[in-house]
């Protein structure tokens, strides 16, 4: 072996630098850890310590060879009794010893010699390692491990261990157990606590004096420290001089915060947990930091855990006191609870009780809160908590904007601003049930004859749009006809497309590596807005749900300059820990016109994304913000630039007749408040045994196949409720929303050159989609002696002039008169359609709800479609369904169809990209239609009570409006009925835009009389254009008890203004 240097030639070396430095100290580690040359190495550093013997010469040592060897003394510390010094090295990329840290190691003095002694012992950010060695010496710990991600530190403090374990002249030296510190402490290279996790290594106690970190994302550190890392970084690194991204950054805690949470995974159940509060933040945010994860002081009722205790494995861990380090399980804890003692538990937890507590005991044996994967359990906790929290109000089903929830879009916007920097609002924001919903919705909006799209972006598009090939320079150019070219998602390859083909729409992703920079993305703006081209930008792959989100050039992007009027950014939110496959989407424009437009879009085509889905997103969102500082300097505002560009695409012809002329939902303005009786929707309170399926439903983990099934489970239903023939053949279809099958049937209805008849007093919003899709429609007449019913002359009048017809029968109950068809009345509509080979669409979802019953005896059609069957080839019946009236399931959607016809099937699956239920909304429908099935309980008792309300305030509702000079068709069934306000039409009225505003006279007409009536009080219904029946407007009535109260005193009011 190569002879060691002399105290001189080391010096030599380390003047060099302080890498130099290292390499020589480096070398001299190796000649301690060898046995045969460690007494030599040992004496060595004695001699070299005699060179620097005070303060000043070990400073100047610091200055001029970049390291030092200094004694740090012990016995200034209160309570300290043991050995009087240690004898400690330090280099300049290595943390320094400060005055906090000895004032962290005084408060670990202060703890009684139990603390430590014989204990597992982890510190994390041990810098040169002197206080873990100082642990090792005082308390005789079983094993110390000093953990630090700078690995120049650890090499630093394996020197400090044989200088504190070796007398000057290299001999052990042995405590009182006969063991040298060689013996209590080992140092590794870990990043926190990954190397006990990695090892398996479980502690009795962590202990760290530790501020702030670097970059808390551990990929992105492994990646940048190396043990050759420069001497600046790892300094900067070893002194912990940034950010973490939480909330605790405010009073330097963020790594502490994430410390906590690994700590979890490694500490036995009796272990304790010490860190320096660095910046003084005061015992209330010490007191929050753990709250946030899991830990609370409670003395609630914990009798529904005993009980999940009873029927489960699991068992959970509760605390005596706040203090207390031996966990009990929750039989043991409610005991204590109970003569008087105060226990500790986790906060989400107690949410989750609260709501089992309050009536849903039966879910108890459904709960498991045990999860093998921590990230699984971060996630899914707290939304059990947040939706036990709704689950427990009265009606969790609230009107929402058809562009998403008002506080999801907020939280999406607020997400933007804080980790993104983008000042955004939630009138940018706008939330579709998938990603390939809002990529489709958006190609309709606009109805190009060429798009271009990412081909890993066109699977569910229509297969019709990428079969075309009517090109966008083709002499005939036909509207209706939209063709679809794929791309690659390589920037350069599709801008070169784009610049030979020159499409009117873009919809494209980023690749990975160009997504790094805005260059790329920038480049697609210029070159879309030079062709007049709107651009879709799909960012799904790069979007983070996380607190430490990667960068992301084109959200860099728009961070600074406001999002051009040409473009929007498309995303998919697919990317939790729990279920890989619920998705909700959105799509951000600073375009209000684009804004608006999409909206209404989205509300034509598929009524409402699932707000259920927007709650579990947005409690990542909310959860998310929660460690976030807010900035404390609000964004610029700032206006979307119109692009200045070649003539632009508008939105097709169809897209604005309906957008301008169809009576969508009316939008809240700020400080006012609307009563919706405009909505295809229950407000009623929702029954429990429907609360606890959907809670069930997220609470359960595993669910077996057979379980979420709902196939046998509609088939019953629709034979037992409508006598509907289903059998081996049928295909049933299910979506999130009726209104997205009805509207993949008219597609259907396109394809085939079809005519839609729509009986005038049908629902206006499926009229209107059937416009926007462009499809030929023809209105059947009908009569308000008849109640606006079809009947066998008109229906046959009609059929005898139209070419394929496609007859909507809304039935047995009638959106939006509320009267019913009779078994013999839609048997004779039915044999009329036969004759000419029509396709029929039966709408059962405004059905379920009958309080008349006179006269009326249910459906029964399997006898009857087996003979009509028969009569024409190319006549069928297609069944339209939903449940969320008949089980007033609230914001719990789901629609199915019912297709017996193999022609049909095989069209309907030309369309694709329906957003179907989760696995969660299956289980909780299964459950729900078994419990309806045996007529009998509280879900069949509570709809039962309902339907008598609904038949109450359909009474009160025409006695109000007919006191009023309204003209009311009462209603049998349902949740609407229509009327006709006779004493209002042709008066005049005052009105004022605003308070201060100029006054201006409305005279009262079917087309304005909705404005005026919103305007004046507040009311949203129906004009006589959404119904088809002129004069006729329509009302909704399954509203919450104070809003149905307001609205009767709304009516009352037009009166009064009207009459004076």
């Amino acid at each position: 072996m190569e002879s060691p240097p002399s105290v001189e030639e080391f010096l030599k070396q380390c003047e060099v630098s302080g890498d130099a430095a290292y390499a020589a100290l480096r070398s001299l580690l190796e000649r301690l850890d060898d046995p045969t040359t460690r007494v030599a190495a040992r004496i060595f550093l004695s001699d070299l310590q005699k060179r620097f013997p005070s303060k000043e010469a070990s400073e100047k040592c610091f200055q001029s060879y970049h390291f030092r060897i200094e004694d740090i003394f012990l016995d200034q510390y209160e309570g300290y009794q043991g050995k009087k010094k240690l004898t400690m090295m330090v280099i300049p990329s290595i943390f320094i010893p400060e005055d906090w840290s000895y004032t962290f190691y005084e408060g670990l003095n202060r703890h009684p010699d139990s603390i430590f002694r014989d204990k597992t012992v982890a510190e994390l950010g041990c810098g040169n390692g002197w206080i873990s060695i100082a642990i090792a010496e005082k308390w005789l710990p079983s094993k110390v491990y000093g953990l630090d991600i700078n690995p120049r530190a650890v090499k630093i403090s394996w020197i400090n261990l044989y200088l504190n374990a070796l007398d000057e002249k290299g001999q052990p030296i042995y405590d009182g157990e006969k063991k040298t510190l060689l013996d209590r402490v080992e140092f590794h290279e870990s990043d926190l606590l990954g190397y006990c996790r990695d090892h398996d290594i479980q502690l009795e106690r962590i202990v760290g004096c530790i501020p702030q970190i670097l970059n808390p994302n551990p990929d992105a550190m492994s990646k940048m420290i190396t043990e050759n890392a420069s001497e600046e970084f790892l300094y900067s690194l070893s002194n912990y001089c940034a950010l973490q991204g939480f909330v605790e950054d405010q009073f330097g805690l963020g790594l502490i915060a994430r410390a906590v949470e690994e700590g979890i995974a490694v500490i036995k159940p009796m272990g304790i947990m010490i860190f320096n509060m660095g910046g003084r933040p005061g015992q209330g945010v010490c007191k929050r930091l753990f709250e946030r994860r899991g830990f609370n002081a409670s003395d609630t009722d914990i009798s529904a855990l005993v009980e999940i205790e009873k029927n489960s494995p699991h068992r959970f861990e509760f605390f005596m006191g706040l203090s207390g380090d031996q966990p009990i399980c929750a039989r043991t804890a409610w005991a204590y609870g109970k003569a008087g003692g105060r226990i500790s538990h986790a906060l989400s937890v107690k949410r989750i009780f609260d709501f089992l507590k309050n009536g849903f005991q039966e879910v108890s044996s459904s709960l498991d809160l045990s999860f093998e994967d921590d990230a699984v359990a971060d996630e899914k906790i707290p939304f059990l908590a947040y939706l036990a929290s709704i689950l427990n109000e009265s009606s969790f089903c609230t009107y929402e904007p058809p562009a998403g929830s008002k506080h999801f879009r907020n939280l999406i916007a607020g997400f933007m601003k804080t980790y993104h920097r983008i000042p955004l609002s939630a009138d940018n924001v706008v939330v579709f049930p998938s990603r390939t919903v809002a990529i489709e919705n958006a190609l309709r909006l606009f109805s190009p004859r060429l798009a271009i799209v990412d081909e890993n972006l066109t699977r569910h598009l229509p297969k019709q749009w990428l079969t075309s090939l009517a090109l966008g320079g083709s002499d005939n150019p036909v509207e209706d006809v939209l063709t679809v070219i794929e791309a690659p998602r390589q920037s350069e390859l599709l801008i070169e497309l784009i610049r030979k083909l020159k499409p009117q729409v873009v919809v494209t992703g980023i690749a990975q590596f160009e997504a790094v920079t805005s260059a790329s993305f920038v480049h697609l703006l210029d070159i879309t807005r030079g062709i007049g081209s709107r651009l879709f930008l799909d960012i799904s792959d790069q979007f983070e749900l996380s607190s430490l989100p990667s960068s992301n050039g084109v959200l860099k992007y728009i961070a600074e300059t406001p999002l051009p009027s040409h473009a929007a950014i498309i995303c998919g939110l697919v990317k939790n820990q729990v279920y890989s496959d619920l998705e909700v989407a959105f799509v951000i424009s600073e375009d209000d016109a684009i804004f608006k437009a999409l909206s209404k879009t989205v509300e034509l085509l598929e009524g409402n994304t699932a707000l259920i889905s927007q709650s579990y997103y947005g409690c990542l969102f909310h959860e998310l913000l929660a460690f976030q500082l807010a900035d404390r300097h609000p964004p610029a505002e700032r206006e979307c630039v119109k692009a200045k560009s070649a003539e632009m695409i508008g939105f097709s012809s169809s897209a604005i007749s309906v957008l301008n002329n169809a009576e969508l939902s009316i939008t809240k303005v700020e400080n006012s408040s609307l009563i919706h009786m405009d909505a295809d929707q229950s407000f009623l309170p929702v029954p429990s045994p429907v609360k606890a399926a959907i809670f069930e439903s997220f609470a359960r983990q595993n669910m077996a196949e057979s379980e979420i099934d709902v196939n046998p489970s509609i088939k019953q239903f629709v034979k037992s409720n409508y006598g509907f023939p289903v059998d081996n053949s049928s295909e049933l279809i299910y979506a999130d929303s009726t209104l997205a099958l009805f509207n993949k049937l008219v597609l259907c209805c396109i394809q085939e050159g079809g005519t839609l008849c729509f009986p005038a007093g049908s629902n206006g919003n499926y009229v209107s989609a059937a416009v926007f899709l462009k499809a030929n429609i023809v209105n059947i007449p009908t009569n308000s002696e008849e109640g606006f019913k079809l009947t066998e002359k008109t229906l046959s009048g009609v059929l005898d002039t139209v070419h394929k017809p496609w007859v909507y029968i809304s039935g047995p109950t009638i959106n939006p008169t509320g009267l019913l068809y009779t078994n013999k009345e839609i048997e004779t509509l039915l044999s009329v359609c036969a004759k000419v080979g029509a396709k029929v669409i039966i709408d059962t979802s405004f059905s379920g709800l009958e309080f008349d019953f006179e006269g009326w005896g249910c459906w029964n059609l399997v006898e009857s479609l087996s003979k009509l069957n028969s009569v024409h080839a190319s006549f069928s019946v297609s069944l339209l369904g939903g449940l969320s009236l008949k089980m007033l399931t609230g914001a719990l959607k789901f629609g199915f169809l019912v297709l017996n016809q193999p022609l049909l099937i095989d069209a309907f699956y030309s369309f694709p990209g329906l957003s179907k239920p989760h696995s969660t909304v299956r289980y909780a429908v299964k459950k729900l239609l078994i419990l309806r099935e045996q007529k009998s309980g509280d879900l069949w008792n509570s709809i039962a009570k309902q339907i008598r309300n609904l038949e109450n305030r359909s009474k009160r509702l025409k006695e109000t409006l007919e006191n009023c000079g309204w003209d009311v068709i009462q209603p049998r069934a349902g949740i609407s009925m229509v009327a006709k306000p006779s004493a209002y039409l042709n008066k005049s009225v005052t009105l004022k835009e605003s308070p201060e505003g100029t006054a201006y006279e409305v005279k009262l007409d079917d087309s304005n009389i909705r404005d005026v009536i919103h305007k004046v009080t507040g009311l949203c219904i129906n004009s006589g254009s959404w119904t088809a029946v002129p004069g006729y407007c329509r009302f909704t009535f399954a509203l919450e008890e104070v809003e149905f109260e307001q609205a009767l005193d709304c009516i009352t009011k037009i009166k009064s203004i009207v009459n004076n």
